[in-house]
């Protein structure tokens, strides 16, 4: 979490566990307006800052009108130097049969757990990603006993930088801000291992990385995220930030992205974010609006449109058994008023279950 953006929160909590000496407040760097960007070397690992994830989501296909949504993030936390932190979240829903399965993972920085510097190379256990020399990602996981998951995603389009001078803004303060690259559509395919039976897959996905020290203004308490890739070609990020008396922050944000690239940013006065669809969990007990809505203004139409959001599954929570805090992240397809589906999405909702604020800084 994209923002992935996206579920940097469960990372945070780990720096009030006892692993190692952090580094001061003061020794962490902070995104910065006019940041130049290097590629391929912004891909990788950024140490002297205190959080770094790489959230990828999707929809892929196969035989036997099998029809699955993944999600995998890795999370880099900041310690002292040569101790960072690597916690990683994996999950699969099952929509044919309703099934979701989740894990995840907490390792320091070792042999076997490391996000590389100068492109991405990323490694917890036998969960990794990796850019090829080619400019394709390479991702690689295991869910339990499960599923064994090994996929090639191939960008469609540019990947993008959202914000505005290099950084996106998450409120007034200087430090409440990160770098944020996106791949808004990726080619998919390859093989999910599952019962003995190798299924042949192809699809979409969304790639977010993120690179910061501090997320959250001290107003805010959590927030509602989405992706959305339109079936034209189009794609739609939005989240809004939620405020301590409810309100929404002034930072919100949705951004149409065009076909070739083009970035449409839109304030908070200019769309509007209903929440709805109350799931309570199980697990946690945590009560998240799961099936939002928005209305926005087609920047190649003209016309306001509406996006309803339909789970293609409402048991789609992370526990955070590890990280300690849940957060609901699942599949899901996008709806005009008529009923009609016109594109797929990922969202992501988080601060259901406590203020993100304490945990983010």
């Amino acid at each position: 979490m994209t923002f992935t953006i996206r579920t940097v929160f469960v990372a945070l909590v780990l720096n009030y566990i006892s692993l190692g000496q952090a580094l001061s407040q003061k020794q962490w760097s902070y995104p910065t307006k006019g940041y130049v960007y290097q590629f391929p070397k912004d891909h990788g690992s950024h140490p002297n800052y205190k959080i770094e994830w790489w959230y990828i989501t999707g929809h892929v296909k196969g035989d036997d009108n099998d029809y699955l949504g993944f999600e995998s993030t890795f999370f880099r936390i900041g310690q002292k130097e040569g101790s960072d932190i690597h916690l990683a979240h994996m999950a699969i829903t099952d929509i044919k049969r309703q099934n979701f399965y989740h894990e995840e993972r907490l390792n320091k920085e070792g042999w076997n757990a490391y996000s590389k510097t100068g492109d991405l190379d990323l490694k917890n256990g036998n969960w990794t990603l990796k850019r090829s020399k080619d400019n394709q990602f390479l991702l690689n996981f295991s869910i339990k006993s499960d599923f064994l998951i090994n996929l090639k995603l191939t960008p469609q389009k540019p990947f993008v930088i959202f914000g505005e001078d290099g950084i996106s803004k998450k409120g007034p303060s200087k430090t409440a801000a990160s770098h944020y690259i996106t791949f808004s559509r990726l080619g998919v395919s390859g093989t999910i291992l599952s019962d003995k039976k190798e299924l042949k897959v192809t699809g979409n996905a969304w790639m977010d990385h993120e690179i910061s020290s501090s997320q959250l203004d001290e107003n805010q308490v959590g927030w509602d995220w989405v992706s959305v890739q339109l079936n034209d070609n189009r794609e739609v990020m939005a989240y809004i930030l939620r405020n301590k008396d409810g309100s929404i922050s002034d930072f919100s944000k949705l951004v149409w992205i065009s076909e070739d690239g083009e970035l449409t940013h839109q304030n908070p006065d200019e769309f509007q974010w209903i929440q709805k669809g109350n799931y309570k969990s199980k697990e946690t007990g945590a009560v998240y609006p799961i099936s939002p809505s928005f209305t926005t203004k087609d920047p190649k139409s003209g016309t306001v449109r509406k996006f309803t959001v339909i789970p293609l599954m409402e048991e789609q929570e992370i526990p955070g058994k590890i990280g300690g805090v849940p957060y609901w992240e699942g599949a899901c397809e996008v709806a005009n008023e008529k009923g009609q589906v016109f594109g797929t999405a990922y969202l992501e909702l988080s601060g259901y279950s406590g203020n993100l604020k304490k945990r983010l800084n």
